[in-house]
């Protein structure tokens, strides 16, 4: 499977929250440039990179990062936080960005993020859909909105998508193990989606359990900086 070490970034760091909570971080590297190659020197292909502070400042905020990570790594970057206009995505795009996660925006002004999908193609755009309780959280994991996850996702894909990452919001920095049974259902009601799972995985039974509930590949973060997985086994798992 796909698998996704993250940087998450923050003031210029590496950073961890606990639960999309802004005032419980944790800080593991001051150099998101150095821990990309770090990561790539490990072995891992594809990296998935958040600005954290874009997605509350609506708007990228950490291009330099960015622009660094694409010019000293090989690595298939997928980007996140902040996106919030058409130049922004052609920006990242024209750096090298594989492809842009798209959270708050799909969700408040879907034709935008439908014209995106015609423009760039299904296969450079992935949904970013955050949940609480079964129910979408926008604007940086602050807002909890009304429309059920299932709801959402079925919209979304009669617009096109076909690259999904879902978060449960619990289960991430938690280190609790990942919503194997929500990905288990979104999986088997959708089948036609590269599910990417995101949130509470700890080792490598994680990893195998959202694996075998039919996801495409993991998001990793806090089990990698915290040392509770086996890296070795880890970048064996990747596939292209």
């Amino acid at each position: 499977m796909l698998i996704f070490p993250a940087i998450d970034m923050l003031g210029g760091q590496c950073v961890r929250l606990f639960q999309g909570d802004y005032s419980q971080e944790t800080v593991y590297a001051n150099d998101p440039v150095a821990m990309a190659q770090t990561l790539e020197n490990a072995g891992f292909t594809h990296l998935h990179l958040v600005d954290l502070e874009g997605a509350k400042a609506k708007k990228v905020i950490h291009w330099n990062q960015v622009e660094g990570i694409l010019k000293h790594t090989r690595l298939i970057v997928d980007f996140g936080g902040g996106i919030r206009n058409r130049e922004e995505v052609e920006r990242l795009f024209e750096l090298g960005v594989d492809k842009v996660n798209i959270g708050s925006l799909a969700y408040r002004e879907p034709e935008l993020f439908t014209s995106w999908i015609e423009v760039f193609g299904a296969d450079r755009i992935i949904l970013s859909a955050d949940v609480r309780d079964n129910y979408i959280a926008t604007h940086g994991w602050q807002a909890t909105e009304s429309t059920l996850l299932s709801d959402y996702i079925a919209d979304m894909e009669s617009r096109g998508i076909t690259w999904l990452t879902v978060t449960d919001i619990s289960k991430d920095g938690a280190m609790t193990g990942p919503a194997t049974g929500l990905y288990r259902s979104v999986c088997h009601t959708f089948p036609g989606q590269n599910l990417i799972a995101s949130g509470g995985i700890r080792n490598l039974d994680d990893v195998m359990a959202v694996h075998d509930a039919g996801c495409r590949g993991a998001i990793i973060g806090k089990a990698i900086y915290e040392k509770t997985i086996d890296l070795t086994a880890l970048v064996q798992l990747q596939t292209s």
